[in-house]
């Protein structure tokens, strides 16, 4: 599966206003349910928050991979935000995190679920790929870079 298929360039946020994990989530979910009405974003927060008590999404290097399924989802949506400054996630490094691609999926989805996670984070492993999308100018920019590095996988 490409990114393309569940992501959007309208679904960027190249610089992000939050100063905390819940207000991130709740950035990167106003962007998704602004275009997908039928989704409630509280009901969506909750899930992510649920989910980062498990455990943080936050993976290293600068990196939030926050995640989570919803019953009553038909297919996979990713949105991307970048904060400048970056911000205190709880990442596993317990460096401040700059990049954060959230994805939701459908409460049966596991294995797109999985995979979709695993090729970002892979994608991401790439500090140019970082280096990159933090000097991008535009959403349109940071969208091509994604787009383009998943056609490489």
């Amino acid at each position: 599966m490409r990114l393309s298929e569940i992501f959007k360039p309208q679904f960027v946020i190249p610089d992000l206003k939050a100063h905390d994990k819940k207000g991130v989530l709740e950035e990167l979910l106003e962007i998704i349910t602004g275009q997908e009405r039928s989704l409630n974003k509280g009901t969506l927060l909750q899930v992510l928050l649920e989910r980062e008590r498990l455990g943080s999404t936050g993976i290293g290097d600068g990196v939030a991979l926050p995640h989570g399924k919803l019953r009553g989802l038909d297919n996979l949506l990713l949105s991307f935000g970048r904060c400048i400054d970056g911000l205190d996630f709880d990442s596993i490094d317990e460096q401040p995190a700059y990049l954060f691609f959230l994805l939701l999926a459908p409460e049966n989805s596991a294995g797109m679920h999985l995979k979709s996670l695993a090729k970002i984070s892979r994608m991401l492993k790439d500090g140019n790929l970082r280096q990159r999308l933090m000097r991008a100018k535009s959403r349109e920019e940071i969208y091509k870079i994604i787009i383009d590095k998943d056609e490489e996988f």
